[in-house]
């Protein structure tokens, strides 16, 4: 059920008992689907009663032993190896999703379109994400992945620019697309919302240098605007301002696209 390497870095954190619990829970859920303490309790083949096996997954699950940082990192980092060389670069998504009454900050890497995730949490009010919030969830996915070149990708939730400063300051690529009432201003021009600029379908343009937003303080970054032309029939309704500090519109486009396939933002 389980790959061989899960299940020895599994054995060195997690005891008999936890370990075949756990095996049991994931069976549970690929063939239930379903995540309700009392539906996996009822199904649980444990020869014990049903309360007695509710309670049991509920020590289990409470368990200090369930750390994302101790059971999932390590399988992450090796599932990362086998998959890429170190220096190679990682495309690292943020996203904030909801999942009923769960509002989940998450980091991703993008591979082959795929959205593997390696860190999150809950965020314990509605709506968007802070800076504060979002830099508590990056650092341990930077000290994680030090042996990568990450460039960090974000929706328009994450579109400040102080998100952007902090990580061009960590010695770390990043895009991120724009709320086209975003402002920005060229050397010695005026502030104007990113929607004037003259575009169409099929066209991009770079713009390098520019500062963004008129809040005082921050550096300038470059300013990739890219309209996809026409294809399959579907026209996309606006183009993609994207904030980066990359050097090159192809590079910001390449990278930004595989996480709007991802179905992350």
């Amino acid at each position: 059920m389980l790959p061989q390497f899960y299940q020895e870095i599994l054995e060195k954190y997690l005891s008999k008992t936890q370990l075949i619990t756990l095996k049991m829970l994931i069976w549970l859920l690929q063939n239930q689907k379903e995540v309700k303490i009392e539906r996996l309790a009822a199904t649980l083949p444990l020869p014990i009663q049903q309360n007695s096996r509710r309670r049991h997954l509920q020590r289990f699950l409470k368990s200090n032993a369930l750390s994302v940082v101790l059971l999932w990192f390590p399988i992450i980092e090796e599932i990362l190896s086998r998959l890429f060389k170190p220096k190679s670069q990682l495309i690292i998504a943020l996203d904030r999703t909801q999942w009923k009454d769960n509002n989940i900050l998450m980091v991703s890497v993008i591979y082959q379109k795929r959205a593997l995730p390696i860190y999150w949490c809950v965020l314990k009010k509605d709506g968007c994400s802070n800076l504060q919030e979002q830099q508590k969830i990056l650092r341990p996915v930077i000290r994680l992945l030090k042996h990568y070149q990450l460039v960090v990708v974000g929706d328009r939730e994450f579109h400040g620019i102080e998100l952007a400063s902090w990580l061009h300051r960590q010695g770390l690529k990043y895009v991120f697309r724009q709320k086209k009432d975003t402002t920005f201003r060229e050397k010695r021009q005026k502030f104007q919302p990113l929607h004037t600029i003259s575009i169409s379908p099929g066209d991009r343009r770079f713009f390098q240098k520019v500062n963004l937003t008129q809040n005082q303080g921050f550096g300038r970054c470059n300013l990739a605007v890219y309209w996809k032309r026409k294809y399959r029939g579907k026209q996309e309704k606006e183009p993609w301002y994207l904030s980066t500090n990359l050097t090159a519109i192809s590079t910001a486009v390449k990278i930004y696209g595989p996480m709007l396939k991802s179905h992350l933002s």
